[in-house]
Order: C-alpha cells, then sequence, then structure tokens
C-alpha cells in the first residue's frame, strides 16, 4: 500500500509511477478525489458535533433555570440523525479510499529499467557456463519418467492437470534439495527456521499483496475464509502483522519450507510439460523484515544466499534484474535467478528476490520502534526463493544426465543420499 501523505503531495508523481507499472493511473486521480471528499464529510461532521454538543450544554442550562428547551431537544434529534448520516458517509467514503489504494502496485526503485514487459529486463551478471554435452541431451519430462522417478500420469490421475507423483530417487532428491537448503540458510547465512500454516486467512493475504488483485490464483477452501498458500512468504511475512518490534531486534530473518499451492490463472497453454509450472510445488523461502535505511543491502544479501544454493549445485545460471513492467505487483526491486536449462535450451527462473519496502508493512501493520525513541515507523519486507525445489530438482536433472540416462548426484547433495553418486533406473 502507498503511502496516503505521498498520494496527497505528489500525487502527479504516483501517476507516472504507476502507469510505468502498466496499471491504472486515473485510480490515483479517483483516490485524490475520493480523499477530498472524505475531508470535506469530516469537516462537515465536526461542526454538526459541535453544534449538536453546544444544544445538549444549552438544554441542561435552560432546565437549571426552569425555562422551555422543547426547540433545543428537537434541534439536538434533529443534529443527532444528520451526524449519524455523515459518518455513514465517511464509513462508505473509507472503505472507497481503501479499496482503490489496495489496488495500486507498488512504485519501483530508481535503479529498476524502464519498460512494459521482460524485453526490457537487465541483466546484471552470468555466473558459469553451460555444459557442452557428448551426445544429445533431455529434458526432465524425458528423464524423469525413463528412470521411473517422476510419474505425470499418475499424479494427473489423482489430482489432475499440473500434478505429479514422485518415486524412489526422486521423491528423495526433492526432499534432499529441500534439507541443503534448510541447512545452508540456518548454519551459514543466519536465518532462523519457521514452520508455518500452510492455509492461511484473508487478511494475511490482503498484507502481503495477493489480495483482492489475484484472487483467481488462489486456491480458497469452500466455506471458509481460509486459502492455501500461493508462497511462504504470505504466512512468514504476516507472523508480525499489527506488531510494533524494537529496532534492537532487527533485521528479523526467516527462512521456511513449504509447499505452494497456485491456480496458475492466465496461465493457460504455459509450460504444460513437465515440472516447471504447477498447481502444487515445493519451495524454500526466505523473509527479511528490516530498516529502511538497510533494505537495499539487505536485498543484496538476500539474493547471495539464494545464489549461493546454485554455486554448491555448481549449476549455470545468470541474475536478472526485472522492469518496471515486469515486476510483482508488491516489489520496489526484484532480481530473478534464472537458471540454464539444457532440456529447453534456455535459462528458466528459478528465484525471485525482491524488497517491497513499506509496501507490504502498511497493509500489514508491521512497524518498529526507533532506537531513539521516536514514533514508531514501517519496516521495510523482502523475500525470495531460495530456492523453488521443483526447478531446482529439473536443473539438477537435466545439467547433471549422463549419456547412459543415468544423472549424477550433486556432491553437496550426496550426504544426503547416504553417499549415493548416481541416479539410476533402479535408484
Amino acid at each position: 500500500m502507498l503511502s496516503r501523505d505521498l498520494l496527497r503531495s505528489d500525487s502527479e508523481n504516483v501517476r507516472e509511477k504507476i502507469a510505468a507499472r502498466g496499471a491504472d493511473a486515473d485510480l490515483v486521480d479517483r483516490w485524490v478525489e475520493l480523499d477530498r471528499n472524505r475531508r470535506q464529510l469530516l469537516g462537515d461532521l465536526e461542526e454538526l458535533k459541535r453544534r449538536r454538543n453546544e444544544a445538549s450544554k444549552r438544554i441542561g442550562e435552560l432546565k437549571r433555570k426552569g425555562e422551555d428547551t422543547e426547540d433545543l431537544i428537537a434541534e439536538v434529534a434533529d443534529l443527532k440523525g444528520r451526524v449519524t448520516g455523515f459518518e455513514a458517509e465517511v464509513a462508505a467514503v473509507d472503505g472507497a479510499l481503501e479499496e482503490t489504494a489496495l489496488s495500486f502496485p507498488n512504485i519501483a526503485h530508481e535503479s529498476v529499467p524502464a519498460g512494459v514487459d521482460e524485453e526490457a529486463n537487465r541483466v546484471e551478471r552470468v555466473v558459469g557456463e553451460p555444459r557442452q554435452f557428448s551426445f544429445e541431451s533431455k529434458a526432465h519430462w524425458d528423464l524423469g519418467p525413463e528412470l521411473g522417478i517422476l510419474d505425470f500420469e499418475r499424479g494427473a490421475k489423482v489430482a489432475g492437470a499440473r500434478f505429479t507423483a514422485y518415486f524412489g530417487a526422486g521423491a528423495r532428491l526433492e526432499r534432499a534439495l529441500i534439507n541443503f537448503m534448510l541447512d545452508l540458510h540456518t548454519s551459514q547465512h543466519g536465518y532462523r527456521e519457521v514452520q508455518p500454516p500452510f492455509i492461511v486467512n484473508t487478511d494475511a493475504l490482503i498484507g502481503t499483496g495477493q489480495l483482492p488483485k489475484f484472487g483467481d490464483d488462489l486456491f480458497k477452501l469452500e466455506g471458509h475464509e481460509y486459502y492455501l498458500i500461493p508462497t511462504a512468504e504470505v504466512p512468514v511475512t504476516n507472523l508480525h502483522r499489527q506488531e510494533i518490534l524494537d529496532e534492537d531486534e532487527l533485521p528479523v530473518k526467516y527462512v521456511a519450507y513449504t509447499p505452494c499451492f497456485r491456480a496458475e490463472a492466465g496461465s493457460y497453454g504455459r509450460d504444460v510439460r513437465g515440472l516447471i509450472r504447477q498447481h502444487q510445488f515445493n519451495k524454500v523461502e526466505l523473509v527479511h523484515l528490516t530498516t529502511p535505511e538497510t533494505s537495499y543491502q539487505a536485498l543484496e544479501e538476500l539474493t547471495a544466499s539464494a545464489e549461493r544454493v546454485l554455486q554448491l549445485l555448481e549449476l549455470p545460471y545468470r541474475v536478472v534484474c526485472l522492469s518496471t513492467g515486469d515486476m510483482g505487483f508488491g516489489a520496489a526491486k526484484t532480481y530473478d535467478l534464472e537458471v540454464w536449462l539444457p532440456g529447453q535450451n534456455a535459462y528458466r527462473e528459478i528465484s525471485s528476490c525482491s524488497n517491497c519496502e513499506a509496501f507490504q508493512a502498511r497493509r500489514a501493520g508491521l512497524r518498529y520502534r526507533p532506537k531513539d525513541g521516536g514514533k514508531p515507523r514501517f519496516l521495510h519486507s523482502l523475500n525470495g526463493s531460495a530456492l523453488a525445489a521443483g526447478r531446482t530438482l529439473v536443473a539438477v536433472l537435466e545439467n547433471y544426465q549422463c549419456e547412459d540416462g543415468s544423472v549424477l548426484i550433486p556432491e553437496v547433495l550426496r550426504p544426503y543420499f547416504g553417499g549415493l553418486e548416481k541416479i539410476t533406473a533402479a535408484s
């Protein structure tokens, strides 16, 4: 959510910045007009209350003197009715203001490249070189079934399209990746592990920006105001909703493994094969809560933590700064990590690391009390995948495949396999 002070004092600049995000800039004009009406209504309401209070006081004085108060009593009754009417109008305008404010995307940081889509994204660095195979490499949707470790048909039989069943070494590989990531981030990167609920309420989704805009992409539980989580970012960021932390407690750094559930509305026909775009997938998520002065340093640190997973797995990747038109709704700046997938001969996203600045904090009431004893301030919140386990499994299968159809296990994962070095059809 954007600052009301900013919307009031610099609406033209906000209008321009929102248009750069591909949103309807006319909504800024609507908000400004609603805010102006609200302030006028509040002024009129306070005047009515003042007149009502004065008349009530006058009634008491007249009664003590034994004088007639009938006209004043009628006037007070009329004023009370008008106050009630104005309060209802203010409440209606407040609701419209809130609804409009929740529709605004975040404003991009000045370092973000301007552009309408991914074509304007900026490659920051490329790490590692794609492997050159002496044989024709395969995509994971062929490798997995041939090894008997991924079964797309049985996953679809149980749940439908975009669900997959893992068997044997496939299930063990995904579990190994999750445990490796959690161990790395907790032992070397200073994160505290948390296991949050996998179901959240409406307030949590509003707090991190999924609602009301992205309701169609969520799985809602019928008959309840509960949803399956689309990412651990939602429950973990909301753990401190409506709290005031002490500055000495910052930064708060959490890591969480969760399954994630997404309806993938609007992705019809995209990535229909394999594990890239599933309705259910596993992910290890990093969340930072920190001060405004340190949040961009925190973004670099969070991104480096995610990169370290790829480095230790020895997977080639690149870091891309997303453009204003390609960023997520709540982000002020986002780095995507894109891993090289030989089976698709392309870099594909495996992590998004974002600084949301105070956007989520205003929606969720995330604040901290400065050391100097000043008034509570809004935190800056950051989040990033470190990493999406299913896509990491895809990258391992495709980059570590052998000519005989087996797959080497990366060295850092072998302790999670009891020393096993290779996945074969018998695994």
